[in-house]
């Protein structure tokens, strides 16, 4: 039996989730290809590997497809064996203005990363999808068999995404997992994105004494998972052995929480007096979310550990520190 190192691709890599899911496979011994185009992925997250044999950075994007980017990776290093796919581009509001390019990237990028694992025989391929594929739900928690109407291209492409890890489940018996995140949040999210997620952004203008801007009234609700956590669940479902069937799992700590509670906490731990301005409710964003986690529980032994408080505090102590 060989003694190499697994080599596991992860897309999109030197993003926010993904730069963290690389940290935590070099800890679990794994080689690592990072593959990312930079659009929103910044190298300054993988900083802590440069030169290190472990971790290989290819620039490029999955549009166009994995084949020749990893041709030369795999001549070294030997086949890939699991890819967590989390290269997308992740806003909801960008994808209703621009519908074309969210395609682009979200459907067919995913459709070449299923067929590279198809034909490359990989073990293991895990989908970073979302919560957007629901939509407006009226009962809640949110199960994975609640019926998927979602209101954005991005949710849409998300959930066109999860049906092809279906197909090649079923058809081509490719061990698939496609994983349903909330609303994660956690260092390394950029809070200078005009997409960025809404803790960060409320973290950065906190710190600097500027008022928090909360879109609607605030009282829609959200499930918020600390990074750590999640990228706990992506493992798990990358290296265990019970979901591989194609089937999604929620990924989320099953705790809802408002937009003026978060916006309340985040102040407080900032130490900020700023208050609070309304504005305009966007389209296409849900109004409640909160997961059921049961499925998680039951086919990855995940549960999430950390609080909102002790997730916001970690975060708010990155950001101070300069990220």
């Amino acid at each position: 039996m060989s003694d190499r190192a697994e080599l596991v691709v992860v897309t999109g890599g030197a993003g926010f989730i993904g730069s963290h899911t690389v940290d935590a496979l070099v800890a679990a011994g794994r080689q690592v290809a990072v593959i990312d185009d930079f659009s929103t992925g910044r190298r300054d997250n993988l900083r802590q590997w440069a030169g290190d044999d472990r971790v290989e950075l290819i620039e490029g994007s999955i549009v166009d497809g994995l084949f020749a980017p990893l041709h030369a990776v795999t001549a070294r290093r030997g086949p890939v064996d699991r890819i967590i796919h989390l290269a997308a581009q992740t806003s909801v509001v960008y994808s209703m203005d621009h519908p074309l390019d969210e395609l682009r990237t979200n459907c067919l990028g995913t459709v070449q990363v299923v067929e590279y694992a198809r034909c490359a025989g990989v073990q293991r391929l895990v989908f970073g999808s979302s919560a957007a594929v629901y939509g407006d739900v009226a009962e809640l928690p949110v199960s994975e068999a609640a019926a998927c109407q979602p209101l954005s291209p991005y949710g849409i492409d998300k959930r066109t995404g999860e049906l092809w890890l279906g197909y090649m489940a079923q058809v081509h018996r490719l061990a698939a997992v496609p994983l349903r995140f909330f609303n994660v949040y956690g260092p390394r999210q950029d809070p200078s994105s005009p997409y960025s997620g809404v803790i960060s952004v409320f973290v950065d203008r906190a710190l600097a004494g500027r008022e928090l801007v909360v879109f609607g009234d605030g009282e829609q609700t959200r499930d918020f998972i600390y990074v750590a956590d999640l990228v706990r669940a992506i493992l798990a479902a990358t290296f265990g052995d019970r979901a591989k069937g194609g089937a999604p799992i929620n990924l989320a700590t099953g705790r809802q929480t408002t937009v003026n509670q978060l916006a309340a906490e985040v102040a407080r731990l900032c130490g900020s007096s700023a208050g609070v301005r309304h504005a305009p409710a966007r389209a296409g964003e849900i109004r409640h979310s909160v997961a059921a986690v049961d499925r998680a529980a039951e086919l990855l032994g995940f549960r999430a550990e950390t609080s909102l408080t002790d997730g916001l505090a970690q975060t708010i102590d990155w950001i101070r520190r300069g990220s």
